[in-house]
């Protein structure tokens, strides 16, 4: 039986926020939360994509990702998404206090 994946975040990923981050697993990562996507190729050849959703429209984003990786999927090594944490933790807290002030 395969091993499932591992959905826990990268250590220096938990560390920014770990009484949060400790415990999360991922499926999906919003693009809005990603900061940039590092492609290696087996050729030794890497890429860094930055992602700008303030500039570039998140369904653009998303097609431009796919077509790359349907494009190279072959000569692809690894694929690293690399989160903007800050603004993960900013979002959380933000929605967190407007949740809480809801409940009292």
């Amino acid at each position: 039986m395969p091993k499932p994946p591992n959905k826990k975040l990268p250590q220096e990923v938990i560390n920014h926020w770990p009484e949060v981050f400790e415990d999360v697993d991922i499926d999906v990562v919003p693009l809005e939360y990603l900061e940039s996507v590092r492609v290696e190729f087996k050729d030794g050849k890497i890429w860094d994509i930055d992602i700008n959703t303030q500039k570039n429209k998140v369904e653009d984003l998303e097609k431009s990702l796919d077509d790359l990786f349907d494009q190279y999927q072959d000569h692809i090594k690894n694929v690293d998404f690399r989160l903007n944490t800050k603004r993960v933790k900013q979002d959380i807290t933000t929605r967190t206090r407007k949740f809480l002030k809801l409940r009292r």
